[in-house]
């Protein structure tokens, strides 16, 4: 094969190409392509390895190996040979297959009899989909012809394998994205829901991987191509004068659209014989498969924009742009890679929920799923692969789980835990405007957290006595450009009006971390959570801040306004923070515009630090409300972003709720007002014991305020800080246990 190598590879795909229109089943086919590719290559032996499930290969064919074995031979990833080229998605070319590290003999192929081993992954971005195996006995290393030749034939299989060429017996030749599958990921976003399946990017389906004229695929290619260029270089036109990373960026992106290697590799997989449909994707998939391997954030980067350069190259290719005439379904479930919280408000409340195969908890469209009260789950491997428009799919966003295709015993069940959870909702209704006052008298404030004027309309059906806190950033995330002033006071008025007299905190900018400006030149940082962030951005851009105060000031219209600091470390930075607002005040006063009624002026405790600041800090704040989401992150030393530390931890942990008892005492002695804002907040065992603790205002999403304060209701607080004070005296780790017994003990 490796004279006239095109010749034979293109008039190999050629016979690919009368299988795929033959009307063989699925094995029957199979068995043909391993005679076919055998025949061509020279070789004893073809075999294919398919998984039957996400960890184990099968032998699903073969010319050459015993045929007895088909269907009985299994293997693990990782295992053997054929194991290693599935797991690491890469090609094995040894002349002693025996000798190879990791070698598995399996004595019921009679596979003994041969040493040279080819194998190379069967794969389609980035989905694993199986292994193709050529053998000889003559001890040789293929050529790099061969190589390639086999690698153009094993990504054809894979496009048969996606349009369903292979369906026959047992589960690796089971139909693609039809049978049931369940993915695990992480909770965002609480809430369950059933719906179809929407996906954000549609996949495009490659139909006619083989070419029977390479000369016209070429100048198709060529065209696309060529549209490719127009369009990015009508981005770059576009954003001239704007920001300076941005356009490196977009500089970066035209440098690959231009890229003559990934050109001229393109061209030579057509002149072997792929379309060139078929030549984008498989460079794709080289791509991808090298991004899974680079740890170097910035080659990532590069390697991630030839990746959606290949998508738009295929949607030019095909015709099957974002809109593929399929329409969005009555109940949907939006799947993504990952979603910008702008595209996620123009879909708005119509979905149902979210998962994505990235994200974060922190993200910005993480904030906007909460605001939208939509069920969401992130980190969900496989997903935009797996799934396909229209799929049935069930949504726990309580516990991280997604059951797409489900059987009919999971929806049955799934439908039930809806209802029961809409039973709870009504039982919350009846308890809305019950003040919430614990079994020994105790009364604790429930506000929620809100960020977007789609919030403001929970405020009265939740029950919540007002805001406690307003996340003012994300009206900064969701422009392009810097809003003005007049838009800043537009909008905070309107959030006045909409809360109806009741306390709304006003939280300044808190920017940096996972939150970035695209329109703010970005500091890269070794560690962001750390850095230059929040109050830190704010007192070094004076100007932003001050716009900001202004907009606040005149939103009040003479009603009372309530400020809040963020990412106060140390007392300081409060009081710089707090001089701007005095100079602001005192500017629009000159100016005649009207003041606030009253003016109170917080700081939010972020960190551990502000919590051992001098007592004349505790006297000079207005208030005091907890950041706990970042707090916990920083008292334990765990990245709130990783998946791998951030549940380590238990907010019941006796050293945090010391740590948060000590504020209460601090707050006590000034007689200063504190609140505890964060996801723990709205959890009921978790807020009933921070309210055990001393805390007497829990600020926390609209959705759930009922639920804590059915809970708050019922409970003896003096009772639960008894079961706390015992099991730190019994040197417990957390009080999470102790408390749960006490709770089943009392119904």
């Amino acid at each position: 094969m490796a004279d006239g190598t095109e010749t034979e590879s293109r008039k190999l795909l050629g016979r690919l190409r009368e299988e795929m229109a033959s009307e063989a089943a699925g094995q029957e086919r199979l068995d043909r392509i391993t005679h076919l590719i055998a025949d061509s290559m020279r070789c004893e032996v073809c075999s294919i390895y398919l998984f039957r499930d996400e960890e184990t290969l099968e032998l699903c064919a073969t010319e050459g190996l015993a045929a007895e074995a088909v269907h009985k031979t299994r293997m693990r990833m990782g295992e053997g040979l054929v194991g290693r080229v599935a797991k690491y998605g890469q090609v094995i070319n040894t002349a002693d297959a025996p000798s190879e590290k990791g070698f598995r003999y399996m004595p019921e192929t009679g596979e003994e009899r041969f040493s040279s081993f080819l194998g190379v992954p069967i794969q389609r971005l980035g989905e694993k989909l199986g292994v193709l195996v050529v053998q000889s006995r003559e001890e040789r290393e293929f050529s790099a012809d061969e190589i390639y030749a086999l690698e153009v034939v094993a990504m054809v299989l894979a496009e048969m394998a996606e349009l369903g060429a292979f369906i026959g017996e047992g589960a690796a030749l089971s139909p693609l994205h039809q049978h049931s599958v369940v993915l695990k990921g992480g909770p965002a976003q609480e809430g369950s829901a059933e719906g179809h399946v929407w996906l954000h990017e549609p996949r495009v389906v490659v139909t006619n991987p083989i070419a029977e004229d390479p000369q016209r695929e070429l100048e198709r290619l060529n065209e696309a191509v060529e549209e490719l260029r127009v369009g990015v270089d009508k981005m770059l036109e576009i954003s001239q004068g704007g920001d300076k990373e941005h356009l490196q960026v977009l500089e970066a992106y035209r440098m690959f659209a231009n890229s003559k290697g990934w050109m001229r590799r393109m061209e030579e997989d057509i002149a072997r014989g792929l379309s060139a449909e078929a030549a984008v994707e498989k460079e794709q998939s080289q791509a991808r498969a090298r991004m899974s391997q680079v740890s170097d954030a910035y080659l990532r980067d590069r390697l991630a924009d030839l990746d959606d350069l290949s998508n738009r190259l295929l949607r030019i290719l095909t015709g099957q742009g974002n809109n593929t005439g399929a329409e969005l379904p009555p109940d949907p479930i939006l799947i993504a890679r990952n979603i910008g919280p702008g595209d996620l408000l123009e879909y708005g409340r119509s979905l149902k929920g979210i998962v994505l195969e990235e994200g974060s908890v922190g993200s910005h469209a993480t904030i906007v799923a909460r605001a939208l009260a939509i069920p969401l789950v992130v980190h969900v491997d496989r997903i935009t692969t797996e799934a396909l428009n229209g799929d049935h799919i069930l949504v726990d966003g309580d516990h991280g789980v997604v059951h797409l295709r489900p059987e009919e015993s999971v929806v049955g069940a799934f439908r039930d835990k809806i209802a029961m959870q809409a039973e709870a909702q009504e039982r919350y209704a009846s308890i809305r405007d019950k003040p919430t006052v614990t079994r020994d008298g105790q009364q604790i404030d429930l506000v929620m957290n809100a960020g977007l004027m789609a919030d403001l309309p929970s405020l009265p059906s939740s029950g919540a006595e007002g805001v406690g806190l307003f996340r003012t950033e994300l009206q900064f995330l969701l422009q392009n450009k810097m809003p003005k002033r007049s838009e800043l006071v537009a909008q905070y008025e309107r959030v006045l009006d909409a809360a109806m007299g009741k306390r709304v905190v006003f939280r300044t900018l808190d920017i940096g971390s996972d939150k970035v400006l695209p329109y703010m030149k970005h500091v890269a940082e070794p560690n962001p959570a750390l850095g230059w962030r929040a109050i830190r951005v704010g007192l070094d851009k004076k100007g932003v801040m001050r716009m900001q105060l202004q907009a606040l000031i005149r939103a009040a219209k003479g009603r009372p306004l309530t400020i809040m600091f963020p990412f106060v470390a140390q007392a300081e930075e409060f009081r710089a923070a707090r001089a701007e607002v005095e100079k602001t005040i005192a500017r629009e006063k000159r100016l005649g515009h009207t003041l606030p009624e009253t003016l109170e002026i917080g700081a939010m405790l972020e960190t551990p630090s502000l919590a051992f600041a001098p007592q004349k800090f505790f006297e000079e704040v207005d208030f005091i409300s907890i950041g706990a989401n970042d707090l916990k992150q920083f008292f334990f030393a765990a990245d709130r972003e990783n998946e791998l530390v951030r549940r380590r931890y238990d907010t019941l942990n006796v050293s945090f709720l010391s740590f948060i008892e000590r504020i209460v005492e601090r707050c006590a002695v000034s007689d200063t007002p504190l609140s505890f804002c964060g996801e723990d907040a709205g959890r009921p065992i978790e807020a009933l014991c921070l309210a055990a603790m001393g805390i007497r205002c829990l600020s926390m999403r609209p959705a759930s305020i009922g639920p804590v304060k059915s809970l708050l209701l019922r409970s003896d607080l003096g009772e639960i800080r008894k079961i706390i004070a015992d099991a730190r005296h019994r040197g417990d780790q957390s009080v999470r246990p102790a408390v749960m017994d006490w709770l089943r003990n009392n119904g």
